[in-house]
């Protein structure tokens, strides 16, 4: 992490003139007048803080390690604003890295929210050009390869929804909800109450439409919010799913959502992941630096071993593992085909370089699937053991 973070916040602290020396020996003056104080920065934060879920048990146990401060312990306080009770460097240093680590999570929430909305809200009337009518933004999955589109892209939630095992009254949490069909679909179709959650403003007020014109408000909603916002201690669901939604969270966020799945769900309660991952990452991949540069800013594919790996930790059992590889290039195709039927009209509102970039994009994508070893699975997994479920998969092929 570069210090640009680091050096927004400090630029937002007070008036009184003070002193930062980074942990690569830059110093920077802030505020106005003399330096009353100095803050040494032994080693980047931001190493400790990606890693960490618990932040204020990682700055207990390493707030020496990292901080260290010069002055007065009153100039200090009045500064940042904190009590003027705190007489000590000790528990400053905490509470300044704190402060520090609070400001880091904001901004990269709302870089991730920028991210997302610059791909997502070019418009509904720009992607419903070439989705089906059902504006579903993710694998389709097709039990016959001449199925439509738009019955496959029905086919995908109702195979999604199957595996969830869903039970009437449960509580559903989609992450990353796109333009509503799931938590609808949930809520029609098993009964459940069903709650979906976007940052694209564009989805939210399409899925709210959604839900008000089929009568829904009483079992279905929508939220315009980061997922990481999410009270754990006000909500709690029976089965969370997110499909074409992880691709987003970045690298060093991966372990951030499933601890925070984690809290969510109840015990021996059921999460589908559907994602994009890779066999093994590679730094030399242009394509999907391509990709991240021009389509998907922030973006992270991971390896599938990489999320198998992580989900021990939270006392997560891997319970159903299906590759949907092919049926990805066959909806690329299909998106393809229609995004070239109106290859005019893109052009005219977003411009040539814009719809060349997406064709090659969509077309880049279907290849990709198909020779690169690039794929796309769902992972169906329990917090705890949950010895309730069918012995068999069968119920979800019926």
């Amino acid at each position: 992490m570069n210090r640009t973070e680091y050096e927004l916040y400090f630029k937002t602290i007070g008036s009184k003139g003070f002193r930062v020396v980074y942990w690569d020996k830059e110093t920077s003056d802030y505020g106005v007048g003399d330096c009353k104080f100095t803050i040494n920065f032994k080693k980047n934060p931001s190493d400790l803080f990606i890693k960490e879920q618990n932040l204020r048990k990682i700055i207990e146990e390493n707030f020496e390690e990292i901080l260290d401060i010069e002055g007065n312990p009153e100039e200090i306080c009045s500064v940042f604003g904190f009590s003027k009770e705190i007489d000590n460097f000790k528990a400053i240093k905490k509470q300044i890295l704190l402060c520090i680590a609070e400001f880091l999570m904001n901004v990269r929430k709302e870089r991730q929210k920028k991210e997302v909305q610059s791909h997502y809200d070019l418009g509904n009337d720009f992607f419903s050009l070439w989705l089906d009518d059902t504006m579903t933004y993710s694998c389709a999955y097709f039990k016959d390869p001449n199925m439509s589109l738009r019955d496959a892209q029905i086919e995908k939630i109702n195979h999604t929804l199957k595996k969830l095992n869903l039970k009437k009254d449960e509580r559903l949490l989609d992450i990353g909800s796109g333009w509503g069909l799931l938590i609808v679909k949930a809520a029609q179709d098993y009964g459940v109450k069903s709650m979906g959650i976007t940052l694209s403003e564009e989805q939210f007020k399409a899925t709210k439409d959604l839900i008000k014109r089929l009568g829904l408000e009483d079992r279905v909603q929508v939220r315009l919010m980061n997922y990481l916002d999410l009270d754990e201690n006000q909500l709690q669901f029976d089965k969370i799913v997110s499909v074409g939604m992880f691709e987003h969270v970045g690298k060093e966020n991966l372990e951030k959502y499933f601890d925070k799945v984690n809290k969510l769900l109840v015990n021996k309660g059921l999460s589908l992941l559907h994602t994009i991952n890779l066999p093994e990452v590679s730094e030399e991949d242009s394509f999907s630096a391509w990709l991240k540069k021009y389509i998907f800013p922030g973006g992270y594919i991971p390896e599938l071993k990489e999320l198998i790996s992580i989900l021990p930790k939270y006392d997560f059992h891997l319970m159903h593992l299906e590759s949907l590889r092919m049926n990805y290039a066959l909806t690329l195709d299909k998106w393809y085909e229609n995004f070239s039927s109106h290859t005019k009209e893109i052009e005219e509102k977003f411009g040539r370089q814009f719809a060349r970039r997406w064709g090659f994009y969509l077309k880049g994508c279907a290849n990709a699937f198909r020779t690169s070893g690039l794929d796309v699975h769902q992972l169906l997994f329990s917090k705890g053991l949950n010895n309730d479920m069918p012995l068999t998969f069968e119920y979800i092929y019926k």
